[in-house]
């Protein structure tokens, strides 16, 4: 009867045994695939990055916009660079000429007035002062001008790339619920904007 249990209790030790191998063994090769998936998830949940818009346009307009896939954003991006950079690009040649228009009608060599442009050689010396000013103001402007769609562009692939973390599908619409509101503090019918966050979704 003893070595009957102890068969017993040796074949029973052998199999228990067996079976913590086989469970370590799995738990093994599941940890590395879980961690492979978890490492895949949080991959794709921080594959988008709005600072990466938002650092990407500062340094080159419109690199943000393709970035958050605005693509029909960057004619407009472009288009108000380039027209701000032309006008800056006419008015430091125009005041260049007046400059030197000016510096030719006061001077008392009237040989130089063969240098000023035709079409400022009939202005006066007062008139040519007034023009110089205007433009040396305008080249300012446009510079700021420059400056503040360089910001715009900035600005809207930073606002486009915090949007992209909100999931805008059909569950993003407005309900009406029945029931107790604890904001207003009262019972009746509320009107819901329901709004997800991807970030929500994702944690969940």
């Amino acid at each position: 009867m003893q070595k009957l249990l102890s068969i017993f209790l040796v074949t029973a030790l052998y199999f228990f045994c067996g079976e913590i191998t086989a469970q370590a063994k799995k738990d093994s090769i599941t940890a590395p695939a879980k961690k492979i998936a978890d490492s895949s998830d949080i991959k794709k949940t921080k594959k988008f990055d709005p600072r990466k818009a938002t650092r990407r346009s500062a340094i080159l307009p419109g690199w943000g916009q393709i970035y958050n896939k605005k693509y029909w954003k960057l004619p407009l991006v472009y288009g108000g660079l380039g027209i701000t950079a032309g006008v800056f690009v006419y008015n430091v040649k125009n005041y260049k000429l007046l400059r030197l228009a000016y510096i030719y009608k006061i001077d008392t060599d009237t040989t130089n007035d063969a240098l000023i442009d035709p079409r400022f050689k009939n202005l006066s010396s007062g008139a040519l002062r007034s023009y110089r000013n205007t433009f040396r103001q305008n080249v300012d402007y446009s510079v700021l001008f420059f400056i503040v769609f360089w910001g715009l562009n900035v600005i809207d692939a930073t606002v486009d790339g915090h949007l992209k973390e909100f999931d805008v599908n059909d569950n993003l619409s407005l309900q009406l619920k029945q029931g107790y509101s604890p904001m207003a503090n009262t019972s009746g019918i509320s009107l819901v904007l329901d709004i997800h966050s991807k970030k929500t979704k994702a944690g969940k």
